[in-house]
């Protein structure tokens, strides 16, 4: 077998892993890049292999870090099976489709306002292409080995992250390589926990926290806290939060301070066609979340959901208080942005981020403190108050991380660092190094290794 690293090296974003094994060729996961322009421009460079001759995609999970490239590898060639578990392709089926439409809506938004230096700016995929790339998905079990492609086999194991989140491992008969994706967290209150995985001839570990610890507080006492301070201001609360995952844990915590009386009974809008999707799947996977049949009906509950645009649109003319959890987590994209173009400005106001802000987003910059947001071809000042919650990453942290790979009774040859930013990897790979005496190395973009 031989692995190229074409994405998550060095950044969070852009997840794609090439493993050759005889005249075959497997994608696992195909991510689009994300945050800084220099990583968003190799999404529409040419694809470091003809996409044509790749025989199939392996998909540890939904977030589009990790399938957003799909329908752009498709409109340019692929042809071959896209496996992955079921809550994935659920989740796919609303995320692809939306991801073109933001990219069409922003492309034609660019265009009609004039900030734009391509004539026309164009989608680097359409809603059409995206539900084309569907057809190619193929929903397999978890804890079942497959045979895929000359002598390879491949299995899902439960890795905590998000609904559908799988560790892959991928074996020939003569060497196993297990790709982490996203690994969870050991404790989160909704999701079962990571499996343990007890051999590996090779690992590929993300380390998105790999040079940090997750704070132990209850993160409901930051979001009780912050929510009443703003309340007591007549302000309102908007929370940027990644669709998939993020919104309903915080539907969760929101119902549990709801419930004990510990927040005002103000209006909560779920406002993202997205993130409702992902909640109402939420609701029908119970074999993968912790809560019971009365509990999750009542925090799915919790929200007013916002489908239209013109329910959007009338959040903002809500007097009073309330709570707006609304995507994309990073302020990269979505409706949150004309939610931040009319609250940023009224210090009343707080805008909570929802966890881990990669290097070059908006929310990466309005976390660092800068007073000035470009949105939408303007400049904003902000002037609201910037938080961001401390304890409710769906990712493991260093400590997690090093639980997880404690499991393993073998030596691995060599264990790849990756998705994680330079600094994080490079903590992570020293942690290993020093825990176990294990190879690690962090790969370099198109870096290849023979396993």
């Amino acid at each position: 077998m031989k692995i190229t690293f074409l994405g998550a090296t060095e950044t969070v974003t852009g997840s794609k892993y090439l493993i050759e094994n005889k005249n075959k060729k497997i994608l696992i996961d195909c991510g689009l890049f994300q945050g800084y322009k220099k990583l968003r421009l190799r999404n529409w460079d040419k694809f470091p292999i003809d996409p044509s001759i790749i025989d199939a995609i392996v998909l540890t999970h939904a977030h589009i870090d990790h399938t957003g490239y799909i329908p752009r590898l498709v409109k340019n060639g692929f042809n071959g099976k896209i496996y992955c578990t079921k809550a994935t392709q659920q989740l796919c089926e609303v995320l692809l489709p939306d991801s073109a439409r933001l990219q069409e809506e922003d492309a034609a938004r660019a265009n009609r306002k004039g900030y734009t230096k391509h004539k026309p700016a164009l989608p680097l995929y359409t809603e059409k292409e995206a539900f084309k790339s569907l057809n190619h998905f193929q929903a397999l079990e978890f804890n079942k080995s497959y045979d895929i492609l000359d002598g390879l086999q491949f299995k899902f194991n439960h890795s905590g992250h998000i609904l559908g989140s799988a560790f892959i491992t991928l074996s020939n008969n003569n060497k196993t390589i297990v790709f982490s994706g996203d690994i969870g967290r050991l404790h989160d209150p909704l999701l079962k926990p990571p499996v343990k995985i007890e051999y590996a001839d090779y690992i590929v570990t993300e380390s998105t926290y790999g040079d940090r610890l997750h704070e132990t507080d209850d993160p409901t006492e930051q979001i009780e806290k912050i929510v009443n301070e703003t309340i007591s201001k007549n302000g309102k609360i908007l929370i940027p939060a990644f669709a998939v995952g993020r919104s309903q844990h915080l539907l969760y915590y929101i119902h549990k301070l709801k419930e004990q009386e510990r927040i005002p009974n103000v209006p909560i809008f779920l406002d993202s066609p997205m993130a409702i999707d992902a909640t109402k799947i939420f609701c029908g996977s119970k074999e993968e979340h912790n809560l019971s049949e009365n509990e999750v009906q009542r925090t799915c509950a919790i929200a007013t959901y916002t489908d239209t645009v013109e329910e959007s649109k009338h959040i903002n003319k809500v007097k009073g208080p309330a709570i707006i959890i609304s995507a994309s987590g990073m302020a990269t994209g979505g409706r949150v942005l004309h939610h931040l173009e009319h609250l940023l400005s009224e210090p009343n106001n707080t805008v909570l981020f929802a966890g881990f802000q990669a290097g070059g987003t908006r929310g990466a910059r309005l976390v660092a403190g800068e007073k000035e947001i470009k949105i939408h071809g303007r400049i904003h000042q902000v002037k609201a108050r910037i938080e961001n919650l401390s304890n409710v990453s769906a990712h493991a942290d260093y400590k997690e991380i090093l639980t997880w790979l404690s499991n393993f009774k073998n030596t691995p040859e060599k264990v790849f660092v990756t998705h994680g930013e330079l600094e994080a990897s490079k903590s992570l790979k020293a942690k290993i190094e020093e825990k176990f005496g294990w190879n690690a190395i962090i790969p370099e973009y198109l870096q290849s290794e023979e396993l």
